[in-house]
């Protein structure tokens, strides 16, 4: 027998989040800033999706929105067959167990007047019936899980290293056992010397209790280590998704190449000769950013149509998806050249058969 096909946990489609500018005595809106702006991807049960992309680009607003920790400005987000993003407060309090996200910050996003067992406990506190015992076994059983020990059960978030806070924030997350966990740069505020470390648990993890992550990060080399498909997203857009060897064995888009360049190689000799792709320019305001590609600006294989018309996120090669007018170019002219030869065999064909 064959296995059957992972199916989508999480579908997003046409993801918007835009915030309003205001101006003036009345505070009348006269723009706003396109954080995430029409954003489109899926997530298999079980997969690691890596969103990359330079600070500031929306990667930790489009996880936001996702779980709706923000409104949507507009689009639809599907969850275990359910449209979070249109979902009413008391059904959105009913879906929040499967749905959970680990923060960058363990510092801030722990509250340093609660002990770990009480963090812990909170969501068994608002979204169960247990009794304090079986809490209490509970928040044992996650402590155990995510590698600390019960006896730290009842100290506060200061007497603890940067590195066992964010497993607290992760016990915290696999508390009502969630399907899917938004990682939002877990090991960005950590020693590189823990960093392993918690990408090793969060692995772990998601083997045990069947977990599906987006896993959002500036860290690349991390992000080939752990993710299965990768996004890259530059000023509110995506502009590449492909599965993880494939992007970073031949990257297609000029930004993604660009990013890549800038990863450097364990090898000395490999490091030495490789040529860096240095972008001119700055990164547009995502409150005007250009009327074409986003990355017309900057982009050293740009050309006139770059600058008129936003490309749109098309599959360029089975699983690869590249929002990129060269490619649109190669596939016109491709089939252009391929039409000559299909009617030239046409012909063949009905002469043959005269």
């Amino acid at each position: 027998m064959f296995d059957a096909a992972p199916r989508k946990l999480v579908e997003v489609k046409g993801l918007k989040m835009y915030f309003p500018i205001t101006a003036g005595i009345f505070r009348r809106k006269v723009g706003d800033v396109k954080a995430v702006d029409d954003v489109s991807f899926d997530i298999l049960e079980g997969e690691t999706l890596g969103l990359v992309g330079e600070s500031g680009c929306g990667k930790s607003t489009c996880g936001r929105a996702i779980l709706r920790l923000y409104d949507p400005t507009e689009g639809e987000v599907w969850i275990g067959g359910e449209n979070i993003a249109m979902a009413e407060a008391a059904d959105l309090r009913r879906l929040r167990p499967a749905m959970q996200m680990v923060f960058q910050d363990p510092q801030a996003s722990l509250n340093p007047r609660m002990t770990v067992a009480d963090i812990i406990g909170e969501p068994l506190e608002e979204h169960t019936k247990l009794t304090r015992d079986e809490k209490l076994a509970r928040v044992y059983e996650l402590m155990d899980a995510v590698g600390l020990n019960r006896a730290f059960a009842n100290r506060y978030p200061h007497a603890f290293s940067g590195g066992q806070r964010q497993r607290i924030g992760i016990a915290r997350a696999l508390a009502l056992n969630p399907k899917f966990i938004v990682c939002d740069e877990p090991i960005a505020a950590l020693d590189v010397s823990i960093q392993a470390q918690v990408v090793n648990l969060l692995e772990e993890l998601q083997d045990k209790f069947g977990l599906t992550y987006l896993f959002i990060s500036h860290d690349l080399s991390m992000v080939r280590h752990i993710a299965d498909r990768v996004a890259v997203m530059y000023l509110g857009r995506i502009v590449e998704l492909a599965p993880r060897d494939q992007l970073f064995d031949r990257p297609l888009h000029p930004y993604t190449e660009a990013l890549l360049s800038a990863v450097p190689e364990a090898d000395p000799e490999t490091e030495a000769n490789r040529q860096r792709i240095i972008l001119k320019g700055d990164v547009p305001s995502p409150a005007n950013p250009p009327k074409g590609c986003n990355f017309c600006t900057r982009c050293p294989k740009v050309f006139d149509l770059c600058q008129r018309v936003k490309p749109v996120l098309r599959e360029i090669e089975p699983g690869r998806h590249v929002a990129c007018h060269l490619y649109e170019t190669q596939k016109e002219t491709a089939r252009a050249g391929a039409a000559p030869e299909a009617r030239k065999s046409t012909q063949q064909g009905e002469q043959h058969e005269t």
